[in-house]
């Protein structure tokens, strides 16, 4: 590989992390990975630490750097979390958004719906992750959106299998999320706070069973049932 940036190498590494091409819970060796890059241990020791504050890697003194893990615990805190953070995140997108932003996430939109179309499970979940960060910079919580960035690399890492359909029903989850994704976006533009809320539920909804599956065969032993009938926690 021809000697990269930082930036650059700091931008595959997350490429590779969110693809799961870099598994969960696996090492990283710092030697490597420069030589990797083509780059000296100090920048490279740089971005692994950026890698971390994201939330993208773990680091240690005694065991060094791990891809982070995607174990029953964390897994458990995910469930519990997502949909809250998705509910609250567009409600403030709906009260906040820009035409700018609008624009991006139409841009995203397509994006995803032309990833879909050609059944690219990677590009899928990229476009997806893409479309769900715009709507956190619609929110304007830096609360609230330093949640949701953490909470994406695991969506997107499980969003990986809900993105290979076996069978035509499964196929129809997918024609309905991004029907979601456009009532999402109506709902933002006109500025409709508590409509924005219920897609949010349902959208997360829609995916949560297959993503409960690719974590492990048997539910998880967690209370993750819907939120539509829990507003009080939104």
């Amino acid at each position: 590989m021809p000697r990269l940036s930082k930036d650059q190498c700091l931008s595959d590494l997350k490429l590779r992390i969110l693809s799961t091409a870099l598994a969960p819970g696996s090492d990283l060796d710092e030697t490597t990975l420069a030589e990797h890059y083509g780059m000296s241990r100090t920048p490279m020791r740089e971005v692994l630490h950026r890698l971390a504050g994201a939330g993208f890697i773990t680091t240690s003194e005694n065991r060094g750097a791990k891809v982070a893990s995607m174990d029953i615990g964390t897994m458990r805190t995910f469930f519990q979390t997502a949909p809250m953070i998705y509910a609250n995140i567009a409600s403030l997108a709906a009260e906040a958004r820009t035409g700018p932003q609008m624009d991006a996430l139409k841009d995203a939109q397509h994006a995803f719906t032309k990833a879909t179309a050609a059944q690219d499970a990677q590009a899928t979940a990229l476009a997806n992750h893409r479309f769900h960060a715009v709507i956190g910079e619609m929110a304007h919580n830096p609360y609230l959106v330093a949640s949701l960035d953490r909470l994406l690399i695991d969506h997107t890492r499980l969003s990986q299998r809900f993105y290979q359909p076996a069978n035509a029903n499964e196929k129809m989850l997918i024609v309905k999320a991004s029907d979601q994704h456009d009532a999402l976006i109506t709902a933002i533009e006109a500025q409709e706070s508590a409509l924005a809320i219920d897609l949010s539920l349902q959208h997360w909804d829609l995916s949560r069973d297959r993503m409960e599956r690719y974590v492990r065969p048997d539910p998880l032993p967690v209370d993750v049932v819907s939120l539509k009938d829990r507003r009080n926690a939104v």
